[in-house]
């Protein structure tokens, strides 16, 4: 294949008539207007919490190219093993020749598993991807696009299908901009993964040749902060590009299918997403939320501090909204630091996140007079 480019919570718990409305964020960052994207179709989302930002016919089936290699890393990297020696068959070397891109492997040569999958990802052999789908096929690259499906349906890919390892044209073999954005977050969790598709050279020795490996993506080159991930070209698909960039605490993924600009498109959207967003603390953590009244003890209280911090990623527009629940039935007696209640983000209504509200400092169970005179005291008081 060618390619062209470098809930609810227990019933202890009850809703305090307490929600902080920060209804005009401020954010730092002023509107800046979406770009014009090429892409027939593609997606912008936020890669930390994989929230969609923008983006157009994100759900739309269609072929992908070489960025199928992405789902090859993945089930490689479940699969483990990848110190395993493999030897490349006459098959897979068959690929080592033009039009496909290739890594020039030979039939008979060993290579470990991470080394094919560092030719696969880094400039996307066609004949590295082969020789690591027959491996970790027990000999069958077709087993090992059964066990790619099988991923996709664990992960609820819905809009994704695949007919070989690769990302030939072929009837049967498509995605989504969605899908494939959602597939690439879940291989970013895998440090081997971001290590891989973030190397722009290395070299590989097999036997007694040197095999230099140059990153298609060429954002890894000449854009700030670019972490990866994947190209891919064939002439159904066209252009393909999945970016992730990375500055400070911010980092966003772009999908593009079929763009003859996906390089500039890529740099356009990513500008916009860093100028536009702004990955925000809505809970600190330490920070006081809420207080309870101590049991027994009229007019002592206890401040209720959040546990760690809740961060998302926002804009000026966003309605940010916390609810603070605390137990409805507190402990006798609670220790600090024991969690008595939580607090929820919501973002435009949706939950984005939570962290327990934790007593401040403990306090012991009353005794029994203290109790009595607090009944008192509610009797006459």
């Amino acid at each position: 294949m060618l390619e062209k480019g470098l809930g609810r919570r227990s019933s202890i718990l009850f809703f305090i008539v307490v929600v902080l409305l920060v209804g005009s964020a401020t954010v730092a960052h002023a509107a800046v207007r979406q770009p014009a994207v090429h892409a027939k179709a593609w997606v912008l989302v936020d890669l930390r919490s994989g929230r969609y930002l923008a983006g157009r016919d994100q759900n739309l089936r269609l072929p992908m190219a070489s960025t199928t290699k992405i789902m090859d890393a993945l089930v490689a990297l479940r699969a483990g093993h990848l110190n395993r020696k493999v030897t490349v068959s006459r098959r897979a070397a068959a690929y080592a020749k033009a039009p496909y891109s290739n890594a020039g492997l030979a039939a008979g040569e060993r290579l470990t598993e991470r080394e094919l999958l560092e030719a696969a990802l880094i400039p996307s052999a066609d004949d590295a991807a082969f020789a690591l789908a027959q491996a970790l096929g027990g000999g069958s690259a077709r087993r090992f696009v059964d066990e790619m499906n099988v991923e996709a349906g664990r992960l609820g890919l819905r809009e994704t299908h695949f007919e070989n390892p690769i990302g030939l044209d072929q009837k049967g073999h498509y995605t989504s901009a969605r899908d494939l954005a959602k597939m690439t977050r879940v291989a970013w969790r895998y440090p081997l993964f971001r290590r891989i598709v973030g190397t722009a050279r290395t070299t590989l020795r097999v036997g007694g040749r040197e095999i230099p490996l140059v990153n298609t993506n060429e954002l890894l080159f000449d854009y700030p902060g670019a972490e990866g991930v994947k190209t891919g070209t064939t002439p159904k698909a066209g252009e393909c590009l999945v970016a992730a960039a990375r500055r400070g605490d911010e980092s966003y993924l772009v999908v593009l299918l079929d763009d003859d600009e996906r390089f500039t498109d890529a740099v356009r959207l990513l500008d916009y997403a860093f100028a536009r967003y702004d990955r925000r603390v809505l809970v600190r953590a330490g920070s006081s939320y809420a207080s309870v009244k101590v049991p027994y003890r009229r007019g002592e209280k206890v401040k209720l501090f959040a546990g760690h911090d809740v961060s998302y990623t926002v804009d000026e527009s966003d309605r940010i909204v916390r609810r603070i629940h605390v137990r409805k039935i507190l402990p006798n007696a609670a220790h600090r630091g024991e969690k008595l209640g939580e607090i929820a983000v919501e973002v435009d209504g949706r939950t984005v996140g939570s962290s327990p509200l934790v007593a401040g400092r403990g306090y012991a169970a009353a005794h029994w007079w203290q109790k009595l005179w607090y009944t008192v005291q509610g009797i006459f008081g």
